[in-house]
């Protein structure tokens, strides 16, 4: 487990970087402007007085998701648009509440009397009905949306709501909708995805001026004839439900655009399919199809097809028929090949090919003159032609996982690539033709042959990523120090021993990931990179830390995890700024303690000193006041310290595998703590058996029990010992507790009775002795009562015990 997080860069790269990534993110939308359902949400500026259209009204809610590839695509649910919840100015007649994420546990009847409303938004609160509600007030409503509630049911009167166009109960736990819902015949968009729904709503098939519908993430096996109604319709979503096949029926409806079934269990395609003449995107990821029938070639204007994840082991020729096409998800299927003329799909600028088993490139791929995005991950192609200069809008190429052994030259006249991944291959040199691409900035080319860093790659200035891990390096060139931009690299499990000095001009480094090389010393070469926040050299050979790491004056994560220090190595405690440290040693040299200078890192969050032979936690540990996760498991630890107790942010705390038999009683007032783990411990308080629930509130019910039965108890055993004590025995367990007898205990000696004397100076010990528990207390003095031979109490208190331990606890 990455307890550091350290792979994960993108918090913390540079305003530069993130307007590179952003460019790539607009570059992958595909020019959005082709997309039909874009273009109907063009803002259009709404005229006072006058009831929106339906352009305008679709313009208000996102109708259909974004036109994106299948990587960025995201939830392909419809919701509602930002701009909208957020209130528009629709005119002086119109009036928007937006009650979103108040808390609310009841639909607010109060506030619907104050005016007339048209917009409701009581988006992500609690309300589980309309119980109470005169639906008669909202009779101008326009658009409802109650998204992510805790509806169970919608209301018959929902029939009152004539002038309805938009209807959003999505993210319930609805699993009927009312029949009286076919009233609402000016309805044009309806949401009930993520909910409940078994059974298809009876009613829909009178709504026939609905343009979406979204029924994605429910239920539904069956989809009845009579939606063949819905003529309008031009969106529909049943993503994620459970039908075993495409209805037919949804074959004739003439003007669908969109249609979703990701995520079903269809398993073949009815040939009606062809009678879908204007259908542009069409989602069939996820599901069961083993082939694709001819009839499909003819939905002449499809421009999205996914078809990741199915069973499809052939794609006919007649593909060049989508002439229009210009997002194509073939992953994770049985392809062996991809037809030549996939080329006459002139207009494709996304293709994903990866996870089948293809073993060369289609011909004449480089015809396909749009194509931006080309993924063709994991397969068996054995090389890159090198026609593929000729793809020159290109900036997103994957080749990883596959057996090349080379890169063709000619790539560099793909001038416009930004990103190139061609892990775990069988790539022996470095492809020079790459640093030539100008706009290059994310280069990953892990689990390779590479023995050597070309000269070469001082040319890409641009890079801002890169990745060299699993490969064959020998030394740290000093080319890559050239990269002055440079913010991430990953050159772990090489074989690399040093670093240049010259590694003092990669002034952008943030992250540095050396893990797994064959460093004997720490390279004080690091120390002079100023602005590194993050350093893994972990899995090396490693003894000390030089005292110069306090220059990383801006370090935040730090893994010097497996290595072979001889103690911990206290220098790290002067880094001040470093809120993440993993010294665990599974497979180095065990530490055996922590020093108290810990403390001095105020700013630790996470700290991991897991799978190392520590026997106590230092008394200081309190003062880690930003402390959020704790891991030390597999230890020797055998207490808590008291200042434990005040690590009042810590949530995550694992010390299973140690040698506890006590938790605190105060561990209650560790109020953040939410994951913890206290396996594999002696422990006898709490018993093991009620730690396993890990449970913070079981474990603290437990103690404060077992403290208030202690307490009785040790009543119980100072009244024995008041009660059977002789004044000879008295006198040596006074001094055996160290208890002075003051003169007023003299004077009163021949007016208070023995026992009376006893007691109270029983109580004045514990009183004295406040920092020790009661059971503490009670082994003390049953231990001096024996050094004292009070034999017949120590019996009598033997039996106590018996007795309080036969009752259930």
């Amino acid at each position: 487990m990455d307890t550091l997080g350290i792979h994960d860069d993108t918090a913390i790269l540079s305003s530069e970087s993130k307007s590179k990534i952003n460019e790539e993110q607009r570059k992958t939308q595909f020019s959005k402007g082709v997309d039909i359902h874009d273009s109907l949400q063009s803002t259009t500026e709404t005229t006072p007085g006058r009831s929106l259209s339906i352009t305008q009204m679709t313009a208000e809610y996102q109708a259909s998701v974004d036109f994106l590839s299948h990587e960025t695509l995201g939830e392909s649910s419809l919701q509602l648009s930002e701009e909208n919840q957020n209130g528009l100015d629709l005119g002086s007649d119109n009036f928007t509440v937006n009650l979103k994420a108040k808390g609310l546990q009841e639909f607010p009847k109060d506030i619907l009397k104050i005016k007339y409303i048209k917009y409701l938004y009581l988006d992500e609160n609690l309300i589980k009905s309309f119980e109470g509600t005169d639906l008669g007030d909202l009779l101008g409503l326009e658009i409802l949306s109650l998204q992510d509630n805790g509806l169970s049911s919608l209301p018959p009167e929902i029939q009152l709501l004539l002038n309805l166009r938009i209807l959003n109960v999505s993210h319930n736990q609805i699993s009927h909708i009312p029949k009286e819902i076919s009233h609402l015949e000016n309805i044009r968009q309806l949401f009930l995805n993520n909910n409940y729904i078994e059974n298809f709503p009876s009613g829909l098939e009178s709504l026939i001026n609905l343009e979406t519908l979204d029924l994605g993430k429910n239920k539904l096996s069956y989809i009845p004839d009579t939606l063949s109604s819905l003529k309008n319709l031009s969106t529909l979503n049943l993503e994620y439900n459970k039908l075993t096949m495409l209805p037919k029926i949804l074959c004739f409806l003439p003007k669908l655009i969109s249609l979703n079934l990701t995520g079903n269990l269809v398993s073949s395609l009815p040939k009606e399919i062809r009678g879908l003449k204007i259908l542009e995107k069409l989602l069939l990821d996820h599901n069961k199809l083993i082939f694709l029938p001819v009839e499909i070639f003819q939905l002449f204007k499809i421009q999205e097809l996914q078809l990741a994840d199915n069973k499809l082991e052939v794609i006919s020729h007649k593909i060049e028929n989508f002439r229009k096409l210009r997002i194509l998800m073939l992953d994770q299927n049985l392809l062996q090949e991809i037809p030549e003329n996939i080329s006459h799909c002139v207009m494709l600028e996304c293709l994903s090919l990866s996870d089948n088993k293809l073993t060369k490139l289609p011909k004449n791929i480089h015809k396909l003159k749009n194509l931006r995005k080309f993924h063709i991950n994991r397969n068996n192609i054995v090389r890159i032609p090198e026609d593929i200069a000729y793809l020159n809008n290109m900036f997103s190429l994957g080749f990883s996982g596959n057996i090349i052994t080379d890169v063709p030259i000619e790539i560099k006249n793909c001038r416009e690539i930004t990103k190139v991944e061609l892990d775990y291959n069988k790539i022996a040199y470095f492809p020079v033709g790459l640093c030539a691409l100008e706009h290059l900035y994310y280069l990953s080319i892990n689990g390779n042959y590479i023995s050597e860093i070309p000269v070469d790659i001082s040319f890409s200035k641009q890079l801002l990523h890169l990745e060299i891990k699993e490969n064959k390096l020998l030394i740290f060139s000093e080319h890559l120090c050239s990269l002055i931009k440079l913010q991430y690299l990953d050159l772990s499990k090489n074989q690399i021993r040093k670093i240049p000095s010259s590694i003092s001009k990669m002034i952008s480094l943030h992250i540095l990931i050396l893990r797994c090389n064959k460093f004997e010393t720490f390279p004080i070469e690091v120390c002079a990179l100023t602005n590194l926040q993050v350093l893994d050299i972990s899995e090396n050979q490693i003894q000390k830390i030089p005292s110069e790491i306090c220059n990383l004056k801006g370090i935040q994560k730090l893994n010097i995890s497996s290595n072979q220090f001889i103690y911990f190595p206290i220098e790290l405690c002067q880094l001040q700024s470093l809120e993440e440290l993993n010294i665990s040693q599974t497979n180095g040299r065990k530490l055996t303690r922590l020093p108290q200078e810990l403390s001095n890192m105020t700013q630790l969050k996470g700290l991991d000193i897991s799978n190392n032979a520590i026997r106590e936690i230092p008394r200081s540990i309190g003062e880690l006041r930003s402390l959020v996760s704790l891991n030390a498991y597999n230890n020797q630890i055998n207490s808590l310290p008291p200042s434990f107790l005040s690590l009042n942010k810590l949530q995550q705390l694992n010390l299973s595998g140690n040698n506890l038999t006590a938790l605190p009683t105060g561990i209650h007032n560790l109020s953040s703590l939410k994951d913890i783990n206290f396996d594999d411990n002696p422990l006898l308080r709490p018993p093991m058996e009620i730690c396993k629930g890990k449970q913070l509130y079981t474990i603290a019910c437990y103690l404060q029990r077992a403290d208030e039965r202690d307490e009785k108890i040790l009543e119980k055993i100072f009244k024995i010992v008041a009660n059977n004590i002789t004044e000879a025995n008295f006198q040596f367990l006074c001094q055996k507790l160290n208890l002075v007898i003051s003169e007023t205990d003299m004077s009163t000696k021949s007016t208070v009775s023995l026992s009376e004397r006893v007691q109270q100076a029983l109580d004045r010990w514990k009183m004295d002795s406040n920092n020790l528990s009661s059971t503490a207390l009670r082994d003390q003095l049953t231990r001096a009562l024996t050094m004292i031979g009070a034999y017949e109490i120590m019996d009598k208190i033997t039996a106590l015990k018996l007795f309080t331990c036969a009752l259930k606890f």
